[in-house]
């Protein structure tokens, strides 16, 4: 399985000051670095063993979840999904597509900032809060966003973000 991150946290570094160097080690170097070791291990010489992370969690059914390899492998994309989400450059303000989406679903950036930071703070332990394309909501327009539950005012990859946005209104059209 092909797991690599694509983590711009090489230098451990990058996100300073708003991640320190230790929470990017422990977090990156520790956490991550275990899923991608057991997603590994779980499918070396499997069917499993050439595909992308991404294919790997999508073709797992219902009856896997909970299995050691798909909360290996989800909590591995999972975390790459973070880390990507970043940009040590990040920050300031969307534009395009994804800008007039976030204000057609939330009134404004700063709206989103705000209740995004709350769902994240509402969320025990972790602070993760997911910036999700949303079809099913009710009386959602074409290319709705919602909050499901960290630091967006600094540290936002927009251009990630907007990548994202885009290829789910590709998918959805």
């Amino acid at each position: 399985m092909r797991t690599r991150s694509a983590c711009r946290c090489t230098h451990r570094r990058p996100l300073a000051p708003h991640i320190s160097e230790r929470t990017i080690s422990f977090h990156y170097g520790k956490h991550h670095a275990a899923y991608v070791e057991t997603a590994n291990e779980l499918t070396a010489d499997t069917a499993h063993a050439d595909v992308s992370l991404e294919a790997l969690v999508r073709s797992l059914g219902p009856g896997d979840r909970g299995s050691k390899l798909f909360n290996a492998a989800a909590q591995a994309w999972n975390h790459d999904f973070y880390w990507r989400s970043m940009s040590p450059g990040g920050g300031g303000e969307p534009d395009g597509d994804l800008a007039a989406a976030l204000a057609a679903s939330f009134g404004s950036v700063d709206a989103l900032r705000d209740e995004f930071a709350a769902a994240a703070v509402g969320n025990f332990a972790s602070g993760w809060g997911w910036l999700v394309f949303d079809t099913a909501a009710a009386g959602a327009g074409p290319g709705a966003l919602r909050i499901v539950q960290t630091d967006v005012e600094h540290l936002a990859n927009w251009e990630f973000a907007s990548a994202n946005y885009a290829a789910a209104l590709h998918a959805h059209a």
